[in-house]
């Protein structure tokens, strides 16, 4: 019967696997056939984007399972188990796991993953992975929400500089508002009024010859 100590000690595992796996989300691996100078790698890559990998006995990660509710882990915790979680990223653990799953094939396989506080399966964890990393997403989102500041940025500066600091009307705005617009926003614009000009002669064609007003 194990002592104490030794109980002690995988409670605290236990502990620490619990609070791991309330991770925003993470990915179980089989990483059975991975050399040592793949794991130094891989596990480099992984502290780079604040991964934690951690290679896991699973009858602890049962344990842990179950204190969070995810007991449908229980089918795929055999054979070598490695558990890679990031606190608050969802894409990074999946994103590096696929790579060398990819890179490595049947030496470094994917078992499945939880999300969100829920299991989820081994082509939603590769869906996951197929996803632009979080400060991509946050980079592309900031850009949206600046683009309209910049643009009048760009307007205000060039108003300033056609008065040369002097007083501003509303038709010096509109000239500088039109400089700054895009060209093919302007040559869009002469395109859609093209057509109206050009009807009237087609309509006179049109016109019977005995219709038209005589000359005299």
């Amino acid at each position: 019967m194990p002592n104490a100590q030794v109980l002690s000690e995988k409670q605290a595992v236990v502990d620490t696997l619990t609070a791991k796996l309330g991770s925003a989300a993470g990915v179980l691996v089989d990483y059975s056939g991975i050399t040592v100078a793949e794991d130094t790698e891989m596990r480099a890559k992984m502290r780079g984007v604040e991964v934690d990998y951690t290679v896991v006995k699973n009858t602890l990660l049962r344990f842990a399972a179950k204190n969070r509710g995810l007991d449908a882990l229980d089918p795929i915790l055999n054979g070598t188990t490695s558990l890679a979680v990031h606190p608050t990223d969802v894409v990074a653990p999946a994103k590096i796991v696929k790579e060398f799953a990819q890179k490595l094939g049947d030496r470094f396989t994917i078992k499945g993953g939880f999300y969100d506080g829920r299991v989820i399966s081994v082509a939603e964890v590769e869906a996951l992975a197929s996803i632009p990393p979080i400060k991509t997403l946050q980079a592309q989102l900031l850009g949206t929400l600046l683009a309209p500041i910049t643009q009048l940025a760009v307007v205000v500066k060039l108003i300033a500089e056609k008065q040369g600091g002097g007083s501003i009307d509303n038709q010096d705005t509109a000239e500088v508002v039109a400089e700054a617009a895009p060209a093919e926003e302007t040559a869009a614009a002469e395109a859609v009024e093209a057509p109206a000009e050009e009807a009237a002669p087609e309509v006179a064609a049109e016109t019977p010859a005995e219709e038209a007003p005589a000359a005299e």
